[in-house]
């Protein structure tokens, strides 16, 4: 069986790997996953986001919002509270079985033996 990088070749198309790789180094940085999860649901006051990511500093959350910001998937809103943006939106939207599959995956120990 070809993978799909191999099938995408044969065709002569060529998968974007610079951005595949970006999305991958944007996702992949501390804390960024949970910052998009936290304001999937809706917009957030920097207080109350950093009241929920627990033991993300402030410093450190605050480079995070300014990165999705620079990466149009966050925007400040002019009350302060910041929010994704419908790219933003999409991703988290995206994520959604991976926050799916997190709950089977930590779900009891009788779902954790189904195989």
């Amino acid at each position: 069986m070809r993978s799909a990088r191999e099938s995408a070749a044969a065709r002569g198309a060529e998968p974007s790997r610079s951005a595949r790789h970006a999305a991958m180094d944007l996702l992949g940085q501390r804390w960024m996953l949970r910052v998009i999860w936290e304001l999937e649901p809706g917009p957030l006051g920097f207080l109350e986001l950093r009241r929920r990511m627990g033991n993300c500093s402030s410093s450190m959350l605050s480079a995070r919002l300014h990165t999705l910001q620079a990466a149009g998937l966050a925007e400040k809103l002019p009350n302060k509270n910041y929010r994704l943006t419908a790219t933003g939106a999409a991703l988290g939207r995206a994520l959604n079985p991976v926050w799916e599959w997190s709950d089977r995956w930590q779900g009891s120990d009788e779902e954790r033996t189904d195989r």
